[in-house]
């Protein structure tokens, strides 16, 4: 199975280069195309342009920072929509909001090609070992087409409907994570304050009820001060923003959510957006700092 593949940051880097590993032929593009290097080293071919990627691959899957580069890919010179024909499919993973992904959708569709929405559930590690989980919505018939590669980058697929609803679900999930994130560093900081040991609290969380991998994975980390970016905080905030946008149409009460929110936009306002998204920590040692202080 051949397959294009559009965009080689922290995740889709890790993706493509599963699917080499699994005997997939791969064409890669990157805005900046020395990110293809790499690829090659295992066997990749490089597309000059997401036309050209489109022009070679009868499928072509997109993993973009956010919506504005999802929709560059597609619309601009050179972009997918040059290439898209007759029983050629596109599927986009990036994290975009629901109207994004339906415009995108709507322009694919009228040229021919078939489209579907497929944001997955899963950082830097998940990507690496094959562990996603893959979000899909639009048409189904891609969907049982490239299911050969969802089951190479993914440990669970699932087919959600109608285009919007991938996208729906994916923000839903962000925004419970970034909120979870924001609780687990008010705990990790009051602990402390609190004169008790943050592994011991660690240990303790890891043994109840709200034990969770995220916990596990990231709060040894957050102790010792290193957030390496296996999901970028300026990304995590972005989501939260979209998720709040959604909220917002469907007359949902976020408070939680739009606390989470406030914190992240402070710590990119801290410099601290490329970090990974448990740099957040930071933000609420900084304002308990602060609060010591008056």
């Amino acid at each position: 199975m051949e397959v294009g593949f559009l965009g080689l940051g922290i995740m889709g880097k890790a993706m493509a280069l599963n699917l080499l590993r699994n005997g997939f032929k791969v064409t890669v593009w990157n805005r900046t195309l020395s990110k293809c290097d790499e690829l090659v080293e295992h066997g990749a071919s490089v597309g000059e342009t997401p036309a050209a990627v489109i022009k070679k691959c009868k499928y072509t899957i997109a993993i973009l920072s956010d919506p504005s580069a999802a929709f560059s890919v597609v619309f601009d010179k050179d972009g997918v929509l040059e290439e898209i024909c007759n029983g050629k499919g596109y599927i986009d993973m990036s994290t975009v909001d629901a109207e994004t992904s339906s415009k995108i959708s709507k322009a694919i569709t009228e040229k021919g090609g078939y489209f579907l929405e497929a944001p997955v559930s899963g950082s830097k590690k998940p990507a690496e070992d094959g562990q996603l989980v893959i979000l899909a919505a639009g048409e189904k018939t891609l969907y049982d087409e490239v299911i050969p590669a969802f089951d190479v980058l993914g440990k669970k697929s699932f087919f959600l409907g109608q285009i919007g609803n991938g996208a729906k679900m994916k923000l839903v999930i962000n925004m419970i994570m970034g909120s979870m994130m924001n609780a687990l560093s008010e705990g990790l900081v009051l602990a402390e304050r609190s004169g008790l040991e943050q592994q011991k609290l660690l240990d303790i969380l890891d043994l109840g009820g709200i034990a969770n991998p995220m916990f596990k994975q990231k709060g040894p980390a957050m102790i010792q001060g290193s957030f390496p970016p296996a999901f970028p905080l300026k990304h995590q905030q972005k989501d939260m923003r979209l998720a709040l946008a959604l909220g917002d149409e469907n007359a949902v009460a976020m408070p939680v959510a739009a606390a989470a929110n406030e914190a992240f936009k402070k710590a990119r306002s801290l410099g601290l957006g490329d970090k990974d998204f448990s740099a957040v920590y930071e933000v609420v040692k900084v304002l308990q700092h602060s609060a010591g202080k008056s």
